[in-house]
């Protein structure tokens, strides 16, 4: 169908429905399909834009209550689409950054075709000689958390001692491959046998262990790292960060990026080891992503020769159709994927 000012063309969406609390549940988004004009309103300097590949990101819960944080990404909006990191294609551009055919990656909709009002924010893909999905994840926030976390804020120097929690997820998986290739001692916890495996096999971890088998994790993390830890990249928080805490090195260094096991629960848990904290003089803290970005193009100089020679591999889990992308976000807090999680929209 068309009409003199554009294509009329359907355009499947993930809304979401209506605020979260505790555990969040499929039915809190509904796939419906609308129709949108293929056109950019005139004088726009946005983007049109036909979506490939979404991100699945455990800091999208977050987004799923009602937030007031100053220099943090908004709340959805009840009866509009999600949104969140993506990978696309420009059909249409008022921006003078990008030109129609060029692929992007960065914030879009949860839907088949997006109009991006802030193009500012997204970055053009220039390398196309990887898998175009790698900027879902490696190539793009995710790498960008492993790499700023890991080498801005946890300073690391060769040798040191390294724990990472979550250690299979998008994040976790880069950090112990960044860390190994510096020349640390690299540890993981993760939720299955399969996930351990990983970790050890195929991201070249020096131990790993299933949290879920072990009935104490202080004497976990004694058991693998006799003389303390260094370094502690944190995605889980709860019971783990206590353990951690006791464990960890003088002058040791703690990034918080994420703590998945707290998204979902009414009230929060502890920590209450944080004595630790200044007994061994140690520095706990948080970062966002965003705050990171003018260091894109170090990433890419790193990773991307990293990628080619085979000494970086990334594992991804991905879910074909958008229709089934609430239970893919869905599944993220269960521990259902292996790897970055990722949404196939279109092949083209």
């Amino acid at each position: 169908m068309a009409s003199e000012d554009g294509e009329v063309v359907k355009n499947m969406q993930v809304i979401f429905r209506d605020y979260v609390s505790g555990f969040p549940k499929e039915t809190d988004m509904e796939v419906r399909e609308s129709t949108m004009k293929l056109r950019l309103p005139a004088g726009s300097n946005g983007l049109l834009v036909k979506n490939l590949f979404l991100s699945c990101d455990p800091y999208m819960r977050t987004r799923m209550a009602k937030l007031d944080i100053p220099g943090y990404v908004d709340s959805f909006k009840p009866g509009s689409a999600i949104t969140g990191y993506g990978v696309a294609r420009v059909l249409e551009s008022g921006h003078p950054n990008f030109k129609k055919g060029d692929l992007l990656w960065g914030f879009t909709g949860w839907e088949e075709y997006s109009l991006i009002t802030a193009p500012e924010a997204c970055f053009k893909i220039e390398h196309t000689d990887v898998p175009l999905s790698y900027y879902t994840g490696l190539l793009g926030m995710v790498g960008m958390a492993a790499y700023a976390g890991f080498f801005k804020v946890c300073s690391p120097k060769k040798g040191e001692t390294v724990f990472i929690s979550a250690a299979s997820g998008a994040v976790g998986q880069l950090v112990g491959q960044f860390a190994k290739l510096f020349g640390c001692y690299v540890v993981g916890s993760a939720g299955s046998k399969e996930k351990v495996d990983l970790l050890k096999n195929k991201f070249g971890f020096n131990d790993a262990f299933n949290y879920k088998e072990e009935p104490d994790l202080d004497a976990a993390l004694k058991r693998c790292f006799p003389e303390g830890i260094d370094i502690y990249f944190e995605n889980v928080g709860g019971k783990m960060l206590d353990a951690v805490l006791l464990n960890m090195k003088i002058r040791g260094r703690i990034a918080l990026c994420g703590l998945i096991s707290q998204y979902n629960l009414e009230q929060p848990e502890g920590p209450y080891n944080l004595m630790n904290l200044i007994l061994k003089q140690v520095r706990m803290e948080g970062f966002l992503v965003f705050d990171y970005y003018h260091l894109y193009p170090k990433l890419l100089e790193m990773v991307l020769p990293q990628i080619k020679e085979g000494k970086i591999v990334y594992v991804e889990d991905t879910t074909e159709g958008l229709e089934n992308a609430p239970a893919a976000l869905i599944g993220l807090f269960s521990g259902r994927n292996v790897g970055k999680q990722v949404v196939v929209v279109s092949h083209e």
